[in-house]
């Protein structure tokens, strides 16, 4: 029998078969995938637009060749002539399945766009910024004494300002002439110098007193999402801040995926990179037009990533970061032309900083997190964990720091749950479930009612409930513990056991239907046993990371848990320690830093001493190898109960009480089955 050809959406993860011939946005719509479409596939709107991925795909299990879709047809050569298409993309209403394909949803063709929530911390920095303004005299040439516009720039440079040496690129040496002669001699000109440059550098040049400001960016490069914050250079305050989703993803939602398609693919390693250099100008594009300024005016940034994101933006091959030693390229940090990475929509001259990383799997991110929150100035034992598809955690205090990544995959972001998403508007956020009634209400993105509370439908009516996103899974599972419905391992009960009709079978598992929209043509949100399995699989990694780190120091508990990262500033700490994935503290001994790795980049931006403190910082802490551990395992096995298998969490005991079930239902199950093997003892 012929199977019907394979279609995988990204970065949602849903898939199924659909017949030869038919529409991608067909295929969407069958699986509730959200693609955007106005024009009812009259191929005229273009907002159904997606991205077709060919090449080898293994943790999809498919090979995707170039026929995989349709030739291009009447309409799409009608649409790019007259409005252009971006290179690569299709039209997801004129786009037919021939083959098996991974289809990637891009952001602007989503109806619920992602709100990245990376939002900037408002801490204060000491300016101290790369690049300043100088304003100069210059004088005029003289034919008894012959010399050179630059020279004599630098000469008044010397003389009015103590600088030594500058050089100049022909960006700058282009335009100084006619900004001399236009200024009448004077001049502003931004110089540039690093915390390791041996002279001053001329990004650019402005005839007489320039009254403008100077702008750099602080990006955090995240395996999910870009963030970025436009800041003046003159007194750090924050003009404007984007985000955009990673367009890396459609290549794998984890950085093995990546690494993996760079194995796989010749080339692979180049898409990558151009697809993430294109996301960042795009980016740049937007954060200037917010913030009303020129992107000229934009003449330095300061980058912060993870290994594989670090090698993938210089444009360096990642394999060797997927296999033993793990050995980086480089360690230390860069100062570059922005040029040089294919960053092209800023200032000619600009300049970009990329920080330290600290080992093969512990990137210039955790580096930017340990320079914002500082683990080695703590006198008492913090562990900071930055939580993302790839978590990076850091315990010390002012005697050692240690490091380490752990691998937790995409399912604390809404991925590879069955009803998730990303945080958008209408997605699920916050969930409490009674523990008497069994019977749930949660709030969504956008709105701070809650469920039950009247107006909720009124207030959420533009976007609907849409799915549920990171926090909201974590706060369900959690919520399904503490009401007694999924006992320690993670299993779920019946109806019969539970005693809610909101159990309701799937296949040999349960479901716990959370919100059914279906009557108002919206969709039915449950929590299956699938989704519990992923959760657990990313916190027992989360969990075991930190057991690691805490077994090298010596230590069964710490003093305090700092949460870090876009989406560890919206975990409610006790769903986190009910679920297991972090350690047991009391619940005011944990909080949140926000997106620290991005305030890391900020405080580099503004601070050439920052530099050279985390240069210093980043060699005195030392890496732990999850991969290599021989305890992970165990650790890892232990961390798979809710909470804990073996660990006793006293302080979250005293808070909350986690009902004494069963749901193991070949030993009996439940009440029932627990009496029957106490009576047999």
């Amino acid at each position: 029998m012929t199977t019907d050809p394979l279609v995988i959406f990204t970065p949602s993860g849903k898939r199924g078969h659909f017949p030869v011939g038919t529409p991608i946005l067909t295929a969407a719509r069958q699986l509730g995938v959200d693609l955007d479409s106005v024009c009812g596939g009259r191929g005229i709107c273009s907002k159904c637009q997606i991205t077709p991925s060919y090449g080898e795909f293994p943790k999809h299990g498919v090979t995707v060749h170039d026929n995989a879709l349709s030739e291009w047809n009447a309409v799409e050569e009608r649409y790019d002539t007259i409005r252009g298409l971006a290179e690569g993309r299709r039209l997801g209403c004129q786009a037919t399945v021939q083959g098996d394909v991974v289809i990637d949803v891009p952001p602007e063709s989503q109806v619920h766009r992602q709100v990245v929530r990376k939002a900037v911390d408002g801490r204060a920095i000491v300016m101290d910024p790369a690049t300043k303004l100088y304003y100069v005299e210059v004088r005029e040439p003289d034919m008894h004494e012959p010399s050179g516009d630059l020279e004599r720039l630098g000469d008044a440079l010397r003389d009015q300002w103590g600088i030594p040496v500058v050089t100049a690129p022909m960006s700058v040496l282009r335009k100084l002439q006619k900004a001399l002669r236009k200024g009448q001699w004077t001049v502003t000109v931004a110089l540039h110098k690093g915390h390791q440059d041996a002279a001053h550098r001329i990004l650019d040049i402005f005839p007489g007193f320039h009254e403008g400001r100077i702008y750099g960016l602080a990006i955090d490069l995240g395996s999910t999402t870009i963030a970025a914050h436009l800041t003046d250079l003159r007194n750090g305050t924050v003009k404007a801040s984007a985000g955009v989703m990673n367009p890396q993803i459609r290549f794998g939602e984890d950085l093995m995926s990546r690494v993996s398609y760079a194995m796989m693919n010749p080339g692979g390693d180049v898409e990558m990179t151009n697809a993430v250099r294109a996301a960042i100008n795009t980016l740049t594009v937007e954060l200037a037009k917010e913030g009303q300024i020129d992107p000229s005016q934009i003449v330095e940034a300061v980058f912060v990533c993870n290994p594989v994101m670090h090698h993938l933006l210089l444009g360096i091959d990642p394999v060797e970061l997927g296999q033993a030693p793990f050995a980086l390229a480089t360690s230390n940090s860069l100062s570059l032309d922005a040029t040089e990475l294919g960053l092209t929509e800023m200032a000619p001259a600009a300049r970009v900083f990329i920080l330290p990383c600290i080992a093969g799997h512990v990137g210039a991110d955790a580096a930017a997190v340990a320079l914002a929150e500082q683990p080695n100035l703590s006198p008492d034992l913090v562990l900071i964990v930055d939580v993302g598809t790839n978590a990076e955690l850091l315990l010390g205090n002012t005697t050692r720091v240690l490091a380490c990544s752990s691998p937790t995959g995409p399912a604390f972001e809404g991925a590879q749950i069955s009803s998730g998403q990303r945080a958008a508007p209408g997605a699920i956020e916050r969930v409490e479930i009674d523990p008497s009634t069994k019977e749930p209400r949660f709030k969504v993105i956008g709105s701070d009612l809650w469920s039950t509370d009247p107006g909720f439908a009124a207030a959420t009516g533009a976007s609907g409930v849409t799915g549920i996103c990171g926090s909201g899974i974590i706060e369900a599972v959690a919520e399904l513990r503490l009401a007694g419905l999924m006992d320690p391992k993670g299993l779920m009960g019946s109806a019969e056991q539970t005693g809610t009709a909101r159990m309701i079978p799937e296949g040999r598992t349960h479901s716990y239907l959370l919100y059914d929209g279906t009557a108002d043509g919206g969709p039915r949100i449950t929590v299956t046993q699938g989704d519990i399995r992923a959760i657990q699989l990313a916190k027992s990694a989360l969990y075991a990371g930190a057991r690691l780190l805490m077994d090298e120091m010596g230590v069964d508990v710490v003093d305090r848990v700092v949460l870090a990262g876009a989406f560890g500033a919206h975990i409610s700490p006790k769903h986190a320690m009910v679920l297991g994935m972090i350690p047991d503290v009391p619940l005011d001994h944990v909080t949140s830093a926000g997106n620290a790795a991005g305030t890391g980049a900020r405080i580099a931006l503004c601070s050439v001493a920052a530099r050279t403190q985390i240069e210093t910082t980043v060699r005195q802490i030392h890496k732990v190898e999850t991969a290599i551990e021989p305890k992970f395992q165990e650790h890892f096995v232990n961390a798979n109960a809710v909470p804990h298998a073996t660990d006793p969490f006293p302080n979250l005991n005293a808070l909350v009480h986690l009902p004494d079930v069963n749901f193991n239902t070949s030993s009996g199950g439940g009440e029932a089955g627990r009496r029957r093997r106490a009576a047999n003892r």
